[in-house]
């Protein structure tokens, strides 16, 4: 969040950030006008509460002296003087909850490199990767979502009788696959450095709170025992959406030492989220679904650092695709397409050719987001308390903290599964991760089970 001094002394920045990032239903006018109004009583009751002292000091020498009646006056003088403040100090309590809840609204400033535009139609292409040495495709790039089913790695129909809409199995060689790519991904980073953290899965509200997708977005959260419309207590629970929400928390309301950071984590989750997306070829398959698995990098460093090191997560993140050497493309994120906490943040996209979209390259197919690279700057941090001390005698400070995808798995699956693919309609397993499947060459498929298969004439 932005604090009460910055939205106070830079208004017009604020506006600024919420007019460019494209926020809606936030009164900065009457944020500010509460914010006086708070400070004008806490200065109302810092008077009233040293003038009660000094009353309240004369009455026990008023006593001594024999001034009885003048003791009786200071004695009644003091209770009007308690019973102002309390008055005060209610309306101020008042105000200040309604500062904090409405201070929680306002977005991030996005950070001055940062291009500014409405949508992803303005954000800036940085480069591109993989293009000038491209592996010898089929005529025709089956789909994966039909290539899935032909070789029986996705099965959506009974993803979606067992869970409904929007879930799949994973099967065979395709769960094989995904694991590899995990447990590949997992490696290429502890060779960064990273250090592995098994999160827990639901998530409470504070921690919601913490990085941001409360109270904004809790719409596309799955609640745990709650409708989803029903107020929500510190306490209650969401599956967790990202595992930057637990990771990030971890350190919710401590002070963390100058000589550990920077800190460098990362964490392997399923992930859930209720907004799947509209219904369509761009949607269709594995692309936007309920639930997915992800490895997730989180940076808290020291802020002098976080640009440079926005920098190195990008090409720790990108790393997995470069050894995958799947083509892909960084975008420059514009303000309006950037998201409410971020400050700066790139899009790493891979190139799936199975699908022509309007927005693809020239050559076809089209882009798959595989991970957000993100400099909150000190936002997540004044939100969740993330704090570290530069010297063991001088005050602490906020610190800032970075994450980005490495990677979403099924994407990274899907593009595999296009961008490998051979004539005959098997799937090439790319180098990398052939020591994670026994050595595993190329995926052929298997016999589908069951009588709707012979039904369909996929067994006999």
């Amino acid at each position: 969040m932005l604090s009460r001094q910055f939205v106070r002394e830079h208004p017009e920045t604020v506006r600024d950030a919420i007019e460019r990032k494209g926020v809606t239903g936030v009164d900065l006018d009457e944020i500010l006008e509460i914010d006086e109004e708070w400070r004008e009583l806490k200065a109302e009751g810092d008077g009233l509460r040293q003038e009660r002292n000094e009353v309240s000091s004369k009455i026990g020498q008023l006593k001594q002296d024999g001034k009885d009646e003048e003791a009786q006056e200071a004695i009644d003088r003091s209770q009007e003087l308690k019973d102002e403040l309390q008055e005060v100090e209610e309306r101020a309590d008042e105000l200040e909850s309604r500062l904090e809840e409405a201070l929680l609204e306002l977005p991030n400033v996005p950070h001055e490199s940062v291009p500014t535009g409405e949508g992803e139609a303005d954000n800036v292409e940085r480069y591109r990767e993989g293009f000038d040495d491209l592996r010898d495709l089929p005529d025709e790039v089956i789909p994966h979502y039909d290539l899935g089913e032909d070789l029986d790695l996705l099965d959506f129909e009974r993803g979606a009788k067992v869970s409904g809409g929007g879930y799949q199995f994973v099967k065979g060689e395709g769960a094989r696959l995904e694991h590899a790519l995990i447990q590949f991904m997992l490696d290429v980073h502890r060779e960064q450095e990273y250090v592995d953290v098994l999160p827990p899965i639901p998530v409470n509200s504070d921690s919601m709170e913490g990085t941001g997708q409360l109270p904004k977005f809790d719409e596309d959260a799955y609640r745990v025992g709650a409708r989803q419309d029903d107020d929500y207590d510190s306490d209650d629970l969401w599956l967790l959406p990202t595992a930057e929400v637990p990771v990030t928390n971890m350190y919710r309301d401590e002070i963390l030492l100058d000589d550990d950071l920077p800190v460098k984590h990362q964490a392997f989750s399923p992930n859930f989220r209720r907004e799947a997306g509209e219904h369509g070829t761009e949607t269709r398959g594995y692309v936007r679904v309920h639930q997915f698995h992800k490895v997730e990098l989180v940076n808290f460093v020291r802020p002098e650092n976080s640009y440079d090191r926005l920098e190195s997560l990008l090409d720790e993140a990108a790393e997995v695709l470069d050894r995958l050497e799947l083509p892909y493309r960084v975008l420059d994120m514009c303000t309006g397409d950037m998201g409410f906490t971020q400050a700066k943040k790139y899009d790493i996209e891979v190139w799936a050719p199975g699908d022509d979209m309007a927005d693809g390259p020239d050559r076809g197919g089209r882009w798959l987001e595989v991970s957000s690279v993100s400099n909150f700057e000190d936002f997540q941090a004044r939100r969740a308390g993330l704090r570290y001390r530069p010297e063991r005698h001088e005050s602490a400070d906020y610190l800032h903290t970075l994450n980005g995808s490495g990677l979403a798995v099924p994407r990274v699956l899907v593009a595999i599964m296009e961008y490998y693919q051979n004539d005959d309609g098997t799937i090439t397993v790319p180098e990398p991760l052939r020591p994670y499947m026994g050595g595993q060459e190329v995926i052929e498929g298997s016999e589908k089970i069951g009588e709707s298969a012979v039904g369909a004439g996929e067994k006999e």
